[in-house]
């Protein structure tokens, strides 16, 4: 991001991806070990999952048990590798994030970059991500509840055979999944990487996040919409040809496809967490907000345990462009 703070609010979407992309020719090596030990395990564990929960599903669809043993056997071992995902997906998440974002940040202000400082700052930064994370969840919560009431209403609708319920639940339904949760996903992300470079996180970074967005959220929701798109396209290959594929591909054909697949997603989820950055300093600079670069290294050695100035302000709000 070589461009001077004002300008970068003139990025559009291709431009915003231009500079995300170039962002690891800075520090290759640093980059390489934080996608080797982070993004590559959270990319492997997104897609192989469904390769150990689908044999316990196929199971108890197709051949349920006569054994009541038997099926809370298989249903508790269902359980247990899902539980283990949810926290593995979860944790790697917020590594990869916490990694990424301090790396781009560091670098961003001329500060030495090594994968071993990063490494050493992630116990530090993953506490506010986390807690972050906890109001994102309450707020998820709040919209899937919503959700759900209005699938019942949909059912209903659909049982009664009323036409006009049934047309107002399912736009609703379709506003909510496709506007809001794509909405939430873009605040949360950007609420990420406030908790990393600025001095709050939790509400005041949602809150934060939430202003920062204004003005900014149509670019917000193509970024997130294209990245989940591609997602849902690689899961979708994936699930077709390595998970059910069996009898139509061989052994070798599943194992180049599914490893293929893996790496696109590496490549996807890496570029997507640059973008979150690089899209924090398009909305900074849209908002005429500067960044005190001597503050913000400051700020980024704190997590370091380097000294840090009682009074120091990473962002000069307001700034005259």
């Amino acid at each position: 991001m070589d461009l001077a703070p004002e300008e970068l609010q003139f990025l559009s979407l291709p431009d915003i991806l231009r500079e995300s992309i170039a962002i690891p020719r800075r520090s290759p090596k640093t980059f390489y070990f934080i996608t080797l030990t982070l993004i590559f395990p959270l990319s492997f564990a997104i897609l192989a999952h469904s390769l150990f929960t689908h044999p316990i599903l196929a199971q108890l669809e197709d051949h349920p048990s006569a054994d009541p043993a038997q099926t809370r056997h298989q249903w508790t071992l269902l359980l247990i590798y899902q539980f283990c995902y949810l926290i593995f997906l979860f944790a790697f998440s917020l590594l990869s994030t916490a990694a990424v974002v301090f790396t781009v940040a560091s670098l961003y202000t001329s500060k030495p970059v090594s994968f071993t400082s990063t490494i050493a700052a992630i116990p530090r930064v993953f506490k506010r991500l986390f807690i972050t994370f906890l109001w994102v969840s309450l707020l998820m919560l709040v919209y899937n509840a919503i959700l759900i009431i209005l699938l019942v209403i949909f059912v209903i609708a659909v049982d009664s055979q009323n036409a006009f319920l049934v047309i107002f639940s399912f736009v609703v339904i379709m506003v909510l999944f496709l506007g809001v949760h794509v909405y939430i996903t873009a605040w949360w992300h950007l609420a990420s990487v406030v908790s990393v470079l600025e001095p709050i996180y939790g509400f005041s970074a949602m809150k934060k996040s939430y202003e920062l967005l204004k003005g900014r959220v149509k670019m917000a929701c193509i970024l997130v919409f294209c990245y989940l798109a591609i997602c849902a396209v690689i899961n979708g290959i994936f699930g077709q040809v390595v998970v059910h594929g069996g009898e139509y591909f061989g052994v070798f054909q599943r194992i180049v496809v599914g490893g293929f697949l893996v790496g696109v997603l590496v490549i996807v989820n890496l570029v997507g967490l640059l973008v979150q950055i690089v899209f924090y300093y398009v909305c900074k600079s849209y908002h005429h907000q500067g960044i005190d670069k001597l503050a913000l290294q400051d700020h980024l050695g704190g997590y370091l345990g380097e000294y840090v100035p009682l009074k120091s302000s990473i962002q000069m709000e307001n700034l005259d462009v």
